[in-house]
């Protein structure tokens, strides 16, 4: 399996190449039940598009489409700079990345937000980003679950969205997760235009 080209139209939209080389290398970090899994290890909190195989990276690619379609509009993302706007994208294509651990567990790991985030930390050597830049993919990640940042499972309580940066990349999540949401895929888990 070549994961970078299942991620080439998203990478496509990123404009910072030296972004574009990092996102590749974190890409190729993924684990390999990232792209078979459905995203919800349940059934109940997804739309019929992200159920089944491969459920999760379609639900990832919705979520990052989501954000190339605000980004489309002055109006609503003019106040991002590029950077922001490509790191975000990043952060999208990355947030459920250990969404079942590291290793495939059957059940969704609470905590995978910052597993994720502590995985792109270790591997940080294995991209071209800055330290800034580290952080400010954990800042967005770390935060993407919302208000759900709690759950009687677990110990832990995630970072609840307060920057714009980490309201947006929840935002086109939530907006990815949405049951009335009916995203059109081709058979290679493409958004069809």
């Amino acid at each position: 399996m070549n994961k970078v080209d299942i991620f080439k139209k998203e990478l496509s939209y990123i404009k910072n190449s030296r972004y574009k080389d990092s996102a590749k290398a974190l890409i190729e970090l993924l684990p390999d039940y990232f792209f078979e899994v459905p995203a919800s290890s349940t059934g109940k909190y997804h739309p019929s598009f992200s159920l089944g195989e491969g459920g999760l990276l379609r639900h990832t690619k919705a979520a990052v489409r989501i954000a190339k379609e605000f980004y489309d509009d002055e109006a609503l993302t003019g106040a991002y700079t590029n950077n922001e706007k490509d790191l975000m994208l990043i952060g999208l294509i990355m947030h459920d990345g250990l969404k079942s651990g590291f290793k495939k567990s059957e059940y969704t790991k609470f905590e995978h937000p910052l597993l994720v985030c502590d995985y792109i930390k270790e591997n940080k050597d294995k991209t071209e980003f800055t330290d800034k830049e580290i952080e400010f993919l954990v800042h967005v990640i770390s935060s993407h679950m919302g208000p759900w940042n709690t759950n009687s499972y677990s110990d832990v309580e995630l970072p609840k969205p307060k920057s714009n940066h980490q309201r947006f990349v929840h935002m086109c999540d939530y907006l990815a997760s949405r049951r009335f949401l009916d995203v059109k895929f081709d058979d290679d888990n493409n958004i069809m235009e």
